[in-house]
């Protein structure tokens, strides 16, 4: 980790008193021991894979249930009900293009407006898409074809099956396949581009990257918010189903198998490739580009002066790939390395499968891999699609803007099969789902460090809205997030999944499992002990010239969004300042859900820890023993609402529900007040908590 100054596991004290449960209201249910980790076999390259706690799904079970109990014995079903018609109505009335106001229905997924609609049953639908869609890439030896798959269905472009692998038993069938790969992914590429006109076309080549990227240093909105408008409107004039027809073509690219078999091609040829520094075994032209494989050596490729070039195999290991855009120039470009200890290094944007308007592979068979680029790279794509497959371990990702698992118009993927990697970006970036997007980093094992933060100051801190107090920090947006661009476009799928290790995650405002304009956004880790930090540095590792500072994490939604951080196990650190730790603002439901054993819940500000305000649903759920929750303001649902109509937009619910074992609430010396068990209540049954907050709203 360097010179961060990551906070040990043990730098918090576990205080054991009897097991509780906090809200604006009151509750009380018990339910089974925890579950054991799944021991189920593992499929290839994934040593010891976690697959999470398997009774998941009953504990999400309760939590609605014991919701659902709360409500009616504090009368607030009816309330509930309003709030949840009041969702409705203004999902309705937002669905046209040009409403009048900057809340629009351009880019409205339908998975979101689902979510959205039926708020106590959204976490546990969030716990479920996250264990099957992160159980499905485990068990697929590359797992590419299953998150396409759900990459489809989630952007509406319909339901599809997994692309299957080729059935391969020599280096000649494995190079026919990647002939064919490539021109399958030409040809869909092509039929993607067919419904815009050439002005259009240029349009876009001219403008993505500067209007969408380049020129912003706030990520909540665009420098130009009208040219923004007008280009998400052109992607989602192409044909975005032929996006994932192209990625799909690649697929079995990803086959171990296929990576294998590809090792064993003959390496006694030599010529000469422009832009290549070492030995070449051959090139061979097709009609969809040329495909070169390197040889054994190490050597350097200068991927933008090898025009011509679509597809790099490369037998060896410790090669250097320098910059390699694509673009229309040069619509795919795949690279297969089949041995690791690579350097992949560039400047410009559509880079280290990264893509502008094109489809981008990257495949490494063995890990050790060092990435180093600065917007719009590693498995970004800007109406495009950006893929990185690692089969092995640790690999270093650096970059800025729109990075690691990104997406605005199309599928940006990054998986990771191998651990102890390092995620280091600055905005809009691992995992993370702009306007039409579907954003995706998936981790499958091991012990990672993700970093998302740092670089730009927040515009919180610049904020002239009097209602909205000003705050220092910086703009983070990653790590599990989805989020929309105000007055341009609805927020698109954002996911972060980890499986299994003692991690760290450091971020700035706006990040970890959240939702933010018409987005939805996830997070999960599966297993082990992790922590969940303020940044501790500047974004190159200097000390912060910001106070340790951090506004919406760890489980959060905002204006009309859904988000969601899921823990399966472990002792688990929270850090957080204002607005998160289960936080919905603004017509959102945020939630977060740990059934790890001695977390620690650790808040310094307000509305945070289960809070709901502005007509929003907060809900902080823990299952588990010996939780330790610390500072803000637990289950506070405030009383006033300025944003939307009292009574009819129904209220504020917040919710902070803690099952089994003993644990610590120490929020500002207030503790909760005892009360005697329930008559008639299972005799095992311990003494209710209550914090004494009551429903309200207004």
């Amino acid at each position: 980790m360097g010179n961060r100054e990551i906070l040990p596991f043990n730098s918090f004290r576990v205080f054991t008193i009897t097991a509780g449960l906090l809200s604006s209201v009151t509750l009380s249910a018990w339910a089974a021991d925890d579950a054991a980790t799944s021991s189920q076999p593992h499929p290839v390259d994934v040593p010891n894979p976690i697959y999470g706690d398997i009774q998941a799904p009953i504990k999400m079970k309760y939590l609605r249930e014991q919701m659902q109990n709360m409500l009616q014995s504090q009368r607030a079903a009816d309330h509930f009900t309003r709030f949840q018609g009041y969702l409705a109505e203004r999902l309705q009335q937002s669905a046209g293009s040009n409403t009048g106001s900057e809340l629009t229905g351009n880019g409205r997924l339908s998975a979101y407006e689902h979510m959205l609609r039926d708020p106590l049953q959204a976490p546990a639908e969030a716990e479920q898409f996250t264990r099957q869609l992160h159980k499905a890439i485990v068990d697929d030896p590359s797992g590419l074809g299953p998150a396409l798959a759900t990459a489809s269905q989630g952007l509406d472009l319909g339901k599809r099956p997994a692309r299957a692998f080729a059935k391969v038993s020599s280096p000649e069938q494995a190079l026919d396949v990647v002939k064919k790969a490539l021109e399958e992914a030409r040809m869909a590429h092509a039929r993607a581009l067919v419904p815009l006109n050439k002005t259009e076309m240029n349009t876009m080549v001219s403008e993505l990257y500067p209007v969408l990227v380049s020129q912003n240093q706030e990520g909540h909105t665009l420098n130009d918010r009208a040219r923004g408008r007008a280009l998400v409107d052109l992607i989602d004039k192409m044909d975005r189903q032929a996006l994932i027809e192209a990625a799909e073509a690649l697929v079995p690219l990803t086959d171990p198998k296929l990576l294998d078999q590809l090792k064993q091609l003959p390496a006694d040829g030599n010529v000469s490739v422009a832009g290549v520094s070492g030995h070449v075994v051959t090139q061979i032209d097709t009609p969809a580009g040329a495909i070169v494989i390197g040889g054994k050596e190490p050597k350097t490729y200068k991927l933008d002066e090898m025009k011509d070039v679509a597809v790099v195999i490369d037998l060896g290991h410790g090669n250097t790939y320098e910059e390699g855009t694509t673009s229309l120039d040069r619509p795919v470009l795949i690279v297969l390395n089949l041995g690791g200890g690579n350097i992949f290094r560039g400047r410009k944007p559509g880079i280290q499968g990264g893509a502008l308007l094109g489809v981008s592979l990257v495949v490494n068979r063995e890990g050790n891999n060092t990435y180093q680029a600065d917007d719009l790279a590693q498995a970004s794509a800007i109406a495009g699609v950006g893929i990185i497959v690692e089969h092995g371990g640790k690999n270093t990702y650096r970059g800025v803007r729109r990075v690691q698992g990104q997406a605005l118009g199309g599928v940006g993927i990054l998986i990771g099969r191998g651990g102890e990697n390092d995620y280091h970006a600055a905005m809009w970036a691992q995992g993370f789902g702009a306007p039409l997007g579907f954003g995706l980093l998936e981790d499958t094992v091991g012990h990672d460090h993700y970093y998302c933060g740092g670089l730009y100051i927040t515009s919180y801190k610049k904020s002239t809205n009097s209602r909205m107090p000003k705050t220092p920090g910086y703009e983070g947006f990653g790590q599990g997030v989805g989020a929309g661009i105000r007055q341009v476009g609805d927020g698109g799928i954002g996911i972060l999944l980890n499986g299994g290790g003692h991690n760290v995650y450091e971020f700035d405002y706006l990040s970890h499992g959240g939702g933010y304009w018409c987005g939805m956004g996830f997070a999960r880790d599966f297993g082990g002990n992790s922590q969940r930090l303020i940044s501790r540095t500047a974004w190159d590792g200097s000390p912060r010239t910001e106070p340790l500072f951090q506004r919406f994490g760890c489980g959060w939604g905002c204006h009309y969004s859904v988000g969601f951080l899921f823990d399966d196990g472990g002792n688990s650190l929270y850090e957080g300042t204002i607005m998160g730790a289960g936080m919905g603002w603004d017509c959102s439901v945020g939630a977060l859900c740990s059934f790890g054993e001695k977390d620690h819940f650790k808040t310094t500000g307000g509305l945070t820890q289960g809070c709901g305000a502005q007509a929003s649903l907060g809900v902080l759920y823990h299952y588990g023993n010996d939780a330790v929750y610390e500072g803000g303001t637990p289950a506070y649902a405030p009383p006033g609402i300025s944003y939307h109509k009292w009574p009819a937009c129904g209220g504020n619910f917040s919710f902070v529900i803690n099952e089994k074992g003993k644990s610590n609430f120490s929020f500002g010396g207030q503790q909760p007040t005892r009360l005697e068990p329930e008559a008639g209540g299972p005799p095992d049954r311990p003494e209710r908590r209550l914090f004494g907050r009551r429903f309200d709203a207004q």
